[in-house]
């Protein structure tokens, strides 16, 4: 082993110590209402992570990672280039009961991860989506699928609000 390497297998990771310090700073900061609040140092990719559980939205213009597992629920992902704010939402259903107000539903879901972009500088005429989920979950239950529903649901959405 050369002494560069020695060294450089010696000196802490700069990189991982800048992940620690934000990992550690994102775990105090207070959070909105539905505000995804699962953070995790993700070893694979070597970046902070937060995990957004259904219900839940995130929006950070920290360059970290934005994870969930999905099913027929449907996670719409907004992302502005130019100021580099993304965010990801995790809806259930498309629409609740009149004035329910639950990161649950799209029609709430899409309006929080929106504002809350444009809040942290985001323009509207900037935002690009990709939309994940939406899946068949059971196979025999086809006469009210749910994830057809919330993918149409949030593809009128986007083609409505021009994103």
């Amino acid at each position: 082993m050369s002494a560069a390497e020695s060294v450089s297998r010696a000196a802490p990771d700069s990189g991982s110590a800048m992940q620690r310090a934000l990992l550690a700073q994102l775990k105090v900061r207070p959070r909105q209402p539905g505000e995804a609040s699962f953070f995790y140092l993700d070893n694979h990719f070597g970046r902070v992570a937060v995990k957004v559980l259904p219900g839940e939205y995130f929006v950070t213009g920290e360059d970290m990672l934005i994870t969930t597992v999905l099913g027929s629920c449907i996670a719409a992902c907004l992302w502005d280039g130019r100021v580099r704010i993304g965010g990801m939402n995790h809806f259930m259903l498309p629409e609740g009961e009149q004035g329910d107000v639950s990161g649950r539903y799209g029609s709430y879901a899409m309006e929080l991860l929106i504002n809350q972009m444009l809040k942290l500088g985001a323009r509207r005429e900037n935002l690009q989506a990709k939309i994940f989920g939406g899946g068949q979950v059971m196979h025999n239950f086809t006469t009210m699928n749910v994830g057809e529903r919330n993918t149409h649901f949030v593809r009128e959405y986007l083609r409505t609000e021009h994103i």
